[in-house]
């Protein structure tokens, strides 16, 4: 049985041999909107670039609240989230499910 470190060890591996995958997995995850998975792969993308107290540093919030954000129960604020993401060179966006998403949802 692979144990958590080792499965987060493994992906934040393959994080840093391939940034875009981490990229296409969070948006993925956010398109699901499965906070736990979520924050599992902000977990694991933490580690990807060094760890907490690398991202801490960058974005100028305690190690002990970056860990609390990325524990699976946790309920980031999406101000931390965000400045977790920017110190990975990452932004949260916002993006269309549909091309008529400007269409009138309340059609007369």
């Amino acid at each position: 049985m692979v144990t958590h470190g080792t499965y987060d060890e493994a992906m934040a591996a393959l994080f840093q041999k391939d940034p875009a995958y981490a990229l296409d997995l969070l948006n993925s995850v956010l398109a699901d909107g499965d906070q736990t998975e979520l924050l599992t792969a902000l977990r694991q993308v933490v580690k990807a670039v060094g760890g907490v107290k690398v991202v801490a540093a960058k974005s100028h919030i305690s190690s002990a609240r970056i860990s609390r954000l990325i524990a699976t129960d946790a309920d980031p604020a999406l101000s931390n989230f965000r400045a977790i993401l920017a110190t990975m060179g990452m932004r949260l966006t916002v993006q269309p499910e549909t091309h008529d998403v400007l269409a009138d949802p309340h059609p007369q």
